[in-house]
Formats: C-alpha cells, structure tokens, sequence
C-alpha cells in the first residue's frame, strides 16, 4: 500500500469521527477565546486517539497542541475553530433561518471544518507514523480566536511553535488551490479622548470636545492617506461619541483603527504617524489622548518549496468528489440567494477566473471540480490572518478547498449554511488528505524541511519582531 492509499483509508476508516468533530464544533458556534466546548471535545478525542495533549497554551485555556510519535522533522497543523458573531444559521437551507437554540453566532468562516480537516491530517500522519516508527513527529495545534486575530500571534511570540520544521494549514473555500499571495499585516487600536463637559451654548468656553478631537483625528488620517504607500490601508469606526445629548460638550470618545500594509515594518511605520496625528488633534482641542493596542498580525509569507509539496499532494488526492444532491444544492443556493444583479456579478468573476468555456459548465454546476495550478505571482490578499505570524517562525503552507458554492461571500449566513452540508464534509476530509499526504512527503525527504527553513530565513534573517509586545495578553473576557 502506498502512502497516497494509506492515508485515503486512515481518513475514510475516521470519517464519521472526524465529520462528528466538524458538525459538532458547527453547533457549539463559540467565539473566539471562548471554545470551551470545543477545545474540550478536541481534548477528548485526541486523547481517545493516542496523542499526548496540552492545554492552555499561551495563557489561552483553549490553545492547545496534541503530539503523537517522536524525532525529526515535526511536521505541525494550525486548527482553527471560533465562530463568528451574530451568523448562527441552520445548516444546508438556502433562506436566512437562525438556529432555535439562543446562541446568535454562526460559523460564517467554516472554522468548525478547518479544525475538523486539519485533525483528519493528524489522524492519517499518526497512521502512518504506526507503520513507521522513528520517522518523525507530528503535531497537532489549536489555535483559538482567529476572527479577532490573536491566537497563533500569542502562541508564535511565546514559542510554542519552536521546533517545528513544517507547519500546513487550509482554510474552506469556493475553490481548489494551494495559497500562493500574500496576506495584509495589521494593527488594531483605540485612541480614547479626554475632554471638559460643559453647557454647549451658556459655556463652550469651558468645555474641551472629546469628540471633535476624533473628528479631527480622523481629518487628518484621511489627508495622510495621500502620503502611505498605495497598498496600505487605514480603517476606522467611532466606539464612543461621547454621549447623545448635542448640548453638551462631549467629554470623552474612542475610535478604532486598523492599519493594514503588505509588511509589518510598514505597518509600525504608519502607526507611528496614526500616533502623531491624534497627539495632534488632542493639542488642537485641548484634550488628552490615550492609546491602546488591540490586536496586531504579521503578514502571511506562503514557503515554496513547503507550498510545492502541498500542491502535489493536493493534485494526488484530487479535487472533491461531489454528487448530484451536491450539485444541485449547490445550484439553489447560487441562483436562489442572490439578487439578479448579484447573480450577474458572480458570474462575470467565474468567467476571469476560469475563462468563458469553463464558467458555462460552472453555472449549471457551480461546484469547483478542478485544482487551480501553482503560481506565485506577488498578490496579496486584501485580508488580514494569524497565519502570518506562523510563517514568520516556521515555513508554511496553506490551501483552500470547495467546501461551498462558488461566489459564496465569507463572513456571510450562506457560508454558515453550508458548514454541515455534504458539500462542506466531502471538500473538509480532501483538505485534510492532502495536509496528510505533504506531511508524509517532508518526513520520508527531510531535505525539504531543511530547504524550507533556508527559504525562511533567507526571506526574514530569522527574525520575527511579534506585533504584540510581552506585557499584552490574550482578552479573554471580550
């Protein structure tokens, strides 16, 4: 038996395990630093499963790795599992019905099956590893609270990804591919204002505006856009307006930023003059300003030669094998979600993407059937993802897989819909076969673990500067 056969039936002998993970994580739908449930199910069952467990990494209870077999290299997973708020969604329904319990989140990224296909890799390594002894180690690591950006960033500044060789992980999808551009480093922060309330009209004089000293914060981030570099982008949103009453001087406000750039160098240089301008609105209105880092991320840099790997393994296994009931799911919730105006923009991105032949099939069928070749071409994603810190410390790789219709919008309750479907299950255990599958490959050719780490360093000088300085922790009570 070969190891493409190995790991195919160490996967399917799991799958009701590993499908029972995914939907139950699906009705839990917890948000981030709160998987109580969830990190304690994945707890149970690798136990059950014979990996020696750890929990509350990080100063995470639910960060977590499970280790199973011993030696070079380690090969590592990343599984994520938070929900989203306010996207609860009753599975494979093609009309927006929340579920009947009181929880109101949903999982509208199908983190309930990412974590579910990165334990399949797992199960399937740890198959292999029975059959051969000695080869290595792998490692599977929970990472909590991706939606609000935190956890792989914790666990990579506090070294709890140190020693490993490898790391893969993949994230569902619309399509079939190997992740080859980049993502957004980021930075989120509060800038509160501190003025003087008084009467808005017998005593102006008196009062020092908290809330003019946003607005001109964010006058003068909007004329410092001119001067950042094109792919930078600055966000904001006010958190507090200092009251409802508009004869009343305001005497406190909040706005909340984020600073997005390609690299994380370019981000701390623009947060530096994000600084300088709100230090500038609080001398202009006579307020003090305070500031206080929420959350940061590094930007994703994909290894290639750990992502080439990937990519074979990935066309081995093949595309997901979907059926009519799939297909035609599939066609309700394309056709039967969207507004005409929407359904024609989905269409017109299937044909770039694609081409026009192709899209005609993906419009009747509109399920990618097909694996997207490798190509590295410099893009950046215009999000921002934990994963970059992870790939600041070990080579990494990722891919995405089918797991809903093509044009299906992330963050959205179509994506929750799908999370428990047959679409989702058959698309989650293809992404986990080929996790498996590149592992297996980097531990019978340890070479290319060390050709990944040259790559890494080469590209960093092995150095990682983490976002989020040591005196920050995880907010566990947000």
């Amino acid at each position: 038996m070969d190891n493409k056969e190995l790991v195919i039936r160490a996967v399917e002998e799991k799958q009701d395990l590993i499908v029972d993970v995914s939907d139950k994580t699906f009705d839990f739908a917890e948000t981030g630093f709160h998987e109580f449930k969830t990190a304690k199910l994945y707890e149970e069952v690798l136990k059950e499963e014979g990996f020696q467990v750890e929990m509350g990494l990080a100063g995470m209870p639910t960060a977590f790795k499970a280790v199973y077999g011993e030696g070079k290299p380690v090969i590592g997973y990343l599984a994520e599992y938070d929900a989203l708020p306010e996207l609860s969604q009753k599975g494979g329904l093609t009309k927006r019905v929340p579920t009947d319990d009181e929880n109101p989140d949903g999982h509208g990224c199908g983190h309930n099956l990412l974590g579910a296909g990165t334990f399949a890799a797992a199960l399937a390594m740890k198959a292999y590893l029975e059959k051969n002894p000695g080869k290595g180690t792998v490692v599977l690591f929970g990472c909590p609270s991706e939606e609000k950006g935190n956890g792989k960033t914790l666990m990579a500044r506090d070294g709890i990804f140190d020693g490993v060789d490898v790391a893969f992980t993949w994230h569902p999808s619309d399509t079939n591919r190997v992740v080859t551009t980049s993502t957004l480093a980021n930075v989120s922060v509060f800038f509160r204002f501190k003025g003087i309330t008084s009467h808005a009209a017998a005593a102006p004089e008196m009062g020092r505006s908290a809330l003019d000293a946003a607005e001109l914060m964010s006058v003068g981030v909007n004329y410092l856009r001119e001067h950042i570099i094109s792919d930078a982008r600055i966000h904001y949103a006010y958190r507090d307006v200092g009251g409802i009453a508009p004869n009343v001087v305001q005497g406190h406000s909040c706005v909340h930023y984020f600073i997005r750039a390609p690299k994380s160098w370019q981000v701390q240089e623009i947060y530096k003059r994000v600084i300088d301008v709100a230090e500038g609105a609080a001398k202009m209105t006579g307020t003090e300003m305070t500031y206080e880092l929420y959350a940061g991320l590094s930007d994703f840099m994909p290894n290639h030669v750990v992502s080439g790997v990937l990519q074979e393994a990935l066309e081995e296994i093949g595309a997901p094998a979907y059926g009519e009931e799939d297909f035609k799911l599939a066609h309700e919730f394309f056709y039967d979600t969207s507004t005409p105006e929407e359904i024609e923009s989905k269409k017109a991105a299937i044909r770039r993407m694609f081409g026009a032949e192709i899209a005609e099939e993906y419009f009747e069928k509109p399920l990618d059937t097909r694996i997207a070749p490798l190509a590295f071409n410099g893009g950046i994603q215009a999000g921002s993802s934990d994963v970059g810190d992870a790939s600041y410390v070990m080579p990494t790789a990722w891919l995405s897989t089918a797991t809903a219709t093509l044009g299906t919008p992330g963050h959205s309750w179509q994506m929750t819909s799908h999370g428990n479907t047959e679409i989702a299950h058959k698309a989650m255990l293809t992404a986990g076969k080929a996790l498996a599958l590149a592992g297996i490959k980097i531990l019978e050719n340890p070479e290319l673990a060390e050709a990944a780490k040259k790559e890494l360093h080469d590209e960093t000088n092995g150095v990682y500067e983490c976002p989020i300085p040591k005196e920050i922790g995880p907010r566990l009570n947000e």
